[in-house]
């Protein structure tokens, strides 16, 4: 029986959601960017 340990390193399932959440935000923070003309810091007013 093969013994699976807990880490937070490497192809984890832990490792591949939060891949894939932070790929989904930079995804919609650049279509948003080439839709207004306008990049994320300037739409929430820190520029």
């Amino acid at each position: 029986m093969i013994q699976e340990t807990e880490t937070k390193f490497g192809l984890t399932k832990f490792a591949e959601i939060w891949n894939g959440r932070l790929a989904m935000l930079g995804f919609v923070g650049f279509a948003t960017e080439l839709l207004t003309g306008q990049g994320i810091l300037h739409q929430i007013g820190l520029m």
